[in-house]
């Protein structure tokens, strides 16, 4: 037997060793099902023991205490065996020469177990060894995988076959190995213990296209019907080969969003998301999900996911756009500058799509429209017609806004035309206008004293008006003024503010024009007297043929008299003050209300009976009645 060739060296070592039970057994011992083993064994006792009676041998399974009655393998004394073996067993060692070999055949995976063995050499001397022989019985072969397979790097699998039965030898294929790229294959044969392997390497490099691919292993048995086979799966580790996130996207202000990411790599990834530096969220999986509630426009930007498996990284990045129409732009503040300047206004706003910028002056266009995030007008030496509203308008598809400032140009004062001297009923009116920022003071000069605002006496009245940034100021005299050699007004009207000063003469104007209108005045007054008298005439011869005493009648109708007067005047706005205490009124605003012609009335008074020595009614000479005019 091979068994007992293997046992020869060890004998030759046992030789040496007397006066001890001791026993040298396989530790680890496998063998396939349905198939056979053989369990070497060798033991020995005293050299002092005799056995007279005959060297038998008792296998135990299981324990090696009698007491606890394990299962018998075999008993050399008797056939009695447990039930599960008979049939079975078979010692196959000369317990004479100390071998103890054990053959199993038929074993099943239910005899898998410690092993046994007890001497009994007569007597008193039966002694169990404590040492076992572990029986491994397997019904697929075994391959030997490495803790990690890594993708791109050599990889061995060994498939073994234990070779312990001596009725037959295995033979080992490997199966489903179509798709692996420069397959090697070695045997080998393996002895240890006094126990058999039979063993096949397969040698070839994997992908990560391979990971989760079967590989099978097949143990058969020539010229029987034993095959046994194991199917793995390989698990190929492998860095990120590709991380999947949606694409970029555009939502609006206010909404949600969820972005994906999916990592191919083995073993799952550490899966993080990042907007710039920071991280949002991370999670050891395959994919991950970051949501982002009520967008703003600050969360716009780059997302990246990234993933690490510990064998390699990998990142890819979207784009988000967060859409809002455009934020209030962002302008000058309100400037005040000297006539003549130049001045830039910035504008600037942020929306997403970018917005147009429109500047607008007092609702109308200036400048161009662009469409950019900040927009720059050039005002270049600045009129007074340059003051007034600037508004910047940004407008995008979704919304607009704009903000204004104010530019107030100041500027020296300038005299008007308005600016003259009239003759009026009461005597010279004069009138300076003039236009400045700041606003101008005006103040009048007449020969003999300096007028200023405010400032009167018996013989003028004055008085001031400001509207924006025009002034009026307006002096009445008295009299007709003092004249100059060539009969001209001698009124100086003086016009200032921080930025200038200039005095003026005014001119008398419009006095023929007065005299015309003068003389219009009372022509129109003395018709209305003539048509008054006939009117009151004619009554009143009516009233003495009816009654006997018209002249009595007419006075009692005529005590309260109507008031007939008659004007010219070209105040169009009817804007009039009250000035002094006798009932003359000075028109408020522009000049052109200013401009006025001097009020002419007349007003009848009907006096009753008195002789015409004495009054104004009576009787004449022919026997009419007569009334007598007097001219308010």
């Amino acid at each position: 037997m091979w068994c007992l060739e293997l046992l020869l060296p060890v004998l030759l070592i046992i030789k040496d060793v007397s006066g001890q039970w001791n026993v040298w057994i396989p530790r680890d011992i496998s063998a396939m099902t349905n198939s056979c083993v053989v369990i070497p064994c060798t033991f020995m006792y005293p050299s002092g023991i005799l056995t007279n009676r005959g060297t038998h041998g008792i296998w135990y399974f299981g324990q090696p205490y009698p007491q606890l009655f394990p299962p018998v393998v075999i008993k050399t004394r008797t056939e009695i065996v447990h039930e599960s073996y008979k049939g079975r067993t078979k010692l196959i060692g000369d317990l004479q020469q100390r071998n103890c070999t054990l053959l199993i055949s038929n074993i099943g995976t239910e005899h898998s177990g410690r092993y046994y063995f007890r001497a009994d050499l007569g007597g008193a001397n039966i002694y169990t060894y404590p040492d076992f022989s572990e029986l491994k019985v397997l019904d697929q072969p075994n391959i030997d995988i490495p803790e990690k397979i890594v993708a791109d790097e050599n990889l061995k699998l060994t498939c073994y076959a234990p070779d312990n039965c001596p009725e037959t030898r295995p033979e080992i294929q490997w199966m489903h190995t179509d798709y692996l790229p420069e397959t090697e294959y070695t045997a080998g044969y393996v002895e240890e213990s006094n126990t058999a392997v039979l063993s096949s390497t397969l040698i070839f490099t994997p992908r990560p296209i391979h990971n989760g691919q079967l590989l099978g292993c097949r143990v058969y048995y020539p010229n029987t019907t034993l095959v046994y086979e194991r199917l793995i799966s390989l698990d190929v580790k492998y860095a990120p080969r590709s991380v999947w996130v949606n694409g970029s996207m555009e939502v609006m202000e206010g909404s949600s969003v969820t972005l994906n990411c999916e990592v191919d790599s083995n073993p799952p990834p550490r899966i993080s998301w990042l907007f710039g530096d920071q991280e949002l969220l991370w999670d050891t999986a395959s994919n991950a999900s970051l949501s982002l509630e009520d967008l703003t426009p600050s969360q716009e930007g780059f997302y990246t996911c990234v993933g690490d498996n510990g064998y390699g990284v990998m990142n890819t990045s979207m784009y988000l756009a967060v859409l809002y129409p455009p934020s209030e732009p962002v302008v000058n503040g309100s400037l005040t500058i000297l006539e003549g300047s130049s001045i830039s206004l910035q504008c600037s706003t942020q929306g997403n799509p970018a917005p147009t910028l429109t500047w607008l002056k007092d609702g109308e266009l200036v400048g161009t429209i662009t469409a950019e995030e900040v927009s720059v007008l050039e005002l270049l030496e600045l009129t007074p017609q340059g003051d007034g509203q600037y508004r910047c308008l940004a407008e995008n598809e979704h919304g607009r806004a704009s903000s204004s400032l104010n530019i107030t140009v100041e500027y020296a004062p300038v005299l008007l035309d308005e600016s003259k001297c009239t003759v009026v009923r009461e005597g010279v009116q004069c009138v300076c206008m003039a236009t400045g920022n700041p606003e101008p003071v005006i103040e009048f000069y007449l020969p003999d004293k300096n007028i200023t605002i405010n400032d009167t006496d018996g013989r003028y009245n004055y008085y001031t008006h400001t509207d924006g940034h025009t002034s009026t100021g307006m002096i009445k005299l008295r009299e007709k003024g003092e004249r100059l050699g060539n009969g001209a007004v001698n009124v100086h009207c003086s016009i200032s503010n921080m930025y200038g000063s200039e005095s003026f003469h005014l001119e008398l104007q419009q006095e023929k024009k007065y005299m015309m209108a003068v003389i219009v005045g009372t022509i129109g007054g003395v018709a209305v007297i003539a048509f008054i008298i006939a009117a009151v005439r004619y009554v009143g011869h009516n009233n003495k043929k009816e009654n006997g005493n018209p002249g009595q009648d007419l006075v009692s109708k005529l005590e309260n008299p109507a008031l007939y007067y008659s004007t010219v005047k070209k105040d169009k706005q009817c804007l009039r003050k009250k000035v002094g205490e006798d009932g003359d009124y000075q028109p408020v605003g522009s000049m052109a209300d200013l401009e006025r012609q001097e009020l002419n009335y007349a007003a009848l008074q009907f006096l009753g009976g008195r002789s015409r020595d004495g009054g104004a009614s009576g009787r004449g000479d022919d026997g009419s009645d007569y009334t007598e005019i007097k001219a308010k």
